[in-house]
């Protein structure tokens, strides 16, 4: 199964592919976007080996991948769902990470989370997993309030090892996580 084309009442959200290589560019170049992710802006060459790797995995995992999303045209973001990629995670069967980053601009109009409730949707719905997970440093509290808002619990606060320790890395990650069940009766409860 490939990736689809996903839809929101604002956001379109297109399978990754070489065409959106400018607008990641363009993301990971803003260092406050990735304040807890690298503490710096990435340089072109950094963003050209990331979108390999990006593209890359929506062949690892039936339907799972990058998406990029866009706003009456206009490139907001990217998110993701893929398999997890530490033994720490859980099984790779049945359950997926999701990811989400934004261009500075588009913060607090509720589009990481739009987006994000889409992903798990599709992901509970179509591809019918078990859970999805996502992970931050405990100290992105925007990130939270995101996972929080699309009905996300927390389960963890776990080290993690960095390179380049960024200012609160040593507070840890975090993980919050929800169930198809969970979802469900979220679902059911907001009809």
């Amino acid at each position: 199964m490939s990736q689809p084309i996903l839809q929101t009442d604002r956001i379109t959200l297109v399978p990754l592919s070489d065409e959106h290589l400018e607008h990641e560019i363009e993301l990971d170049a803003d260092p406050e976007v990735m304040r807890y992710l690298t503490g710096r802006a990435r340089s072109r060459e950094e963003v050209e080996v990331l979108h390999r790797q990006r593209l890359a995995a929506a062949h690892d995992a039936a339907g799972l991948g990058f998406w990029v999303g866009f706003v009456d045209g206009r490139f907001v973001g990217w998110w993701l769902l893929e398999p997890p990629a530490r033994a720490d995670q859980g099984p790779v069967e049945g359950q997926a990470e999701l990811g989400y980053r934004l261009l500075r601009r588009c913060w607090r109009q509720g589009l990481g989370s739009e987006g994000a409730r889409e992903l798990l949707r599709y992901g509970f719905e179509d591809l019918r997993l078990n859970r999805v997970f996502a992970e931050t440093m405990a100290v992105n509290a925007a990130s939270r309030a995101t996972m929080t808002a699309i009905g996300m619990r927390y389960v963890r606060t776990f080290p993690m090892d960095w390179e380049e320790p960024l200012p609160g890395s040593e507070l840890g990650e975090v993980e919050y996580a929800i169930t198809r069940e969970q979802w469900l009766v979220s679902r059911s409860a907001t009809a």
